[in-house]
């Protein structure tokens, strides 16, 4: 190791404080600039722990364990597999939407490579990644944000290069992805978020968002470059708005190794949720009949997957499937001929012929009655659409309707688990977006799973990296989808329809063996991988100093 004194200090994937021994601390000139005491990492874990517990908001515990972070990455990572469960709502969601909009208040920047399409070369794209990377690095996963719809709170701009952090954090706790094979890219291409523009201390480019060529043409050089640099690297895109996350995932997702998290890891994830319910119920997938409450990229994503499985798993034709969705947005319920739907909604649009004479299309709970759901999936971050009369409207028609209030942040929520299981006499098979705490109801516990796409994403890009798959197949999200369905206990009385939080690692590799495994049988690896089990050990980066 060439780094010495300080310089190993200030490189969180070095700095062990004061666990390096004192053989250490003379081999690499760190004498005089620790104290005496030389602690095992345990030690330092129980101090995290207890600092962490002694924050007193949930922003306060975040900004601590991301400065944990960014000065002791192994520590960060060995406590953060200690508390998973605890750790996970203030490094990802749904505390990191209060980091990103009070970024201004809070932050001095994220730790994340920045390109602007202000200088949009190959040569300055290239030198920025680097820059960040190392030019040694062996990047196997490239993280993209340009921030345009983050979570459920919208334009951010560089703000929110802090999703990037959280994102980054999951994957390495959950996959045992080595942290310096991860790049994360803040993709600045401006906001249309005034109060942002209008900001001294915003830190972003000040100009409204870029669209049209000139953004497809910045896309097309951070692929390029990217792949030229990291042939092996799987590129996922995260948090990119209506108008760009899905034509960016079309025009790629053929070509090269990628995935759209948003729409894919959401909709696998949800279908998982669904698969599961469907089990529980004792209903047939084929007899699936959803309202998708919100129409945005996170919507139709989850739509495409369930169309997907309705087709290889039940035998319906494409056609059938896609008949078996209604959409609900802005618009009210999407219907033929509206103006300015977008790809994803056109595909499926209902004639008005097949509803009730004045029907009023953005009534919720009138669309269910019409339409009979035994699914009604919430995508829209509209608070509290769920309600007791739209429960109660869903539960007159099926026995065990399956209800997903999946927006977050939680203040964003459809609806509370709380609220679903009473309006529904404990009958409703619930997810949500982020944590819902039990509920006892007629002699029974209820616990409620978390449609958190970190259910799904990290094993996804785990399998397909473990074989060097050629692309994400639809087949390979499939796979996915069914593992995460497999590991529920449809016996258990009140048990949840996803796997719990605190299995994510056991998830993860349970996903990533079916993914890893299905791309395999499909001819898409690059790489013999005779023992997948082998595989994902060998690849499986260790926290411990």
């Amino acid at each position: 190791m060439s780094k010495r004194g300080l310089e190993v200090l200030r490189d969180p994937m070095l700095n062990k404080g004061c666990a390096f021994t004192r053989a250490e601390r003379e081999e690499l000139g760190l004498d005089g600039l620790l104290p005496a005491a030389v602690l095992t990492q345990d030690q330092q874990e129980a101090m995290v722990y207890e600092r962490f517990c002694a924050q007193p908001t949930d922003l306060a515990r975040r900004m601590y364990l991301m400065s944990v972070r960014d000065t002791n990455a192994r520590l960060f990572f060995y406590s953060m597999g200690k508390h998973l469960t605890e750790y996970m709502p203030m490094v990802y969601a749904p505390t990191v939407a209060q980091s990103i909009e009070g970024f201004e208040d809070h932050y001095f920047g994220s730790n994340v490579a920045y390109v602007s399409i202000e200088d949009a070369s190959e040569k300055a794209v290239e030198q920025a990644l680097l820059a960040f990377a190392g030019p040694d690095a062996d990047i196997r996963l490239v993280v993209f944000t340009d921030a345009e719809g983050i979570l459920g709170i919208g334009d951010w701009g560089v703000n929110g290069a802090e999703i990037l952090t959280g994102k980054l954090a999951v994957y390495t706790a959950a996959a045992a992805i080595d942290p310096t094979q991860i790049l994360p890219v803040m993709v600045d291409v401006g906001t249309n978020r005034q109060s942002l523009l209008d900001d001294p201390r915003y830190p972003g480019n000040r100009i409204a968002r870029v669209r049209g060529q000139r953004y497809d043409d910045f896309i097309d050089v951070l692929v390029r470059v990217s792949l030229r640099l990291w042939p092996k690297a799987l590129l996922h895109w995260e948090d990119f708005g209506r108008p760009c996350a899905a034509p960016i995932l079309k025009r790629y997702r053929d070509q090269v190794l990628t995935l759209n998290d948003d729409i894919q890891g959401t909709g696998v994830t949800t279908l998982g949720a669904l698969i599961g319910a469907c089990r529980v119920a004792g209903r047939p997938l084929a007899e699936t009949r959803i309202v998708q409450f919100g129409a945005g990229t996170a919507g139709i994503g989850i739509d495409d997957q369930i169309v997907d499985a309705l087709v290889r798993l039940a035998g319906l034709t494409p056609e059938e499937a896609a008949s078996r969705i209604y959409l609900m947005d802005r618009q009210g319920l999407i219907l033929s001929g509206m103006d300015d739907l977008t790809e994803g909604q056109a595909r499926y649009a209902h004639d008005a012929s097949e509803f009730p004479e004045g029907l009023d299309t953005h009534d919720l709970a009138a669309v269910v009655e019409a339409v009979q759901p035994n699914a009604l999936i919430g995508t829209s971050t509209v608070h509290g659409a769920f309600t007791e009369r739209v429960c109660r409207t869903m539960a007159a028609h099926c026995e065990r309707p399956f209800v997903a209030p999946i927006s977050n942040p939680t203040k964003l929520a459809e609806a509370r688990a709380a609220d679903v299981m009473a309006w529904t006499e404990g009958r409703a098979l619930v997810v949500t977006g982020t944590p819902s705490a039990p509920v006892d109801l007629g002699g029974v516990t209820y616990r409620f799973g978390q449609c958190n796409n970190a259910l799904m994403y990290p094993g996804l890009c785990l399998g397909a990296l473990v074989v060097e798959s050629r692309l994400v197949s639809d087949g390979m999200l499939l796979a996915g989808a069914q593992a995460l369905a497999d590991m529920v206990d449809v016996s258990q009385p009140g048990a949840a329809v996803l796997p719990p939080m605190s299995a994510l690692t056991d998830i993860t590799r349970t996903v990533a063996r079916a993914v890893a495994e299905e791309a395999v049988g499909e001819g898409l690896n690059r790489a013999d991988v005779p023992d997948i089990d082998a595989a994902l050990d060998a690849v499986a980066w260790d926290p411990r100093y």
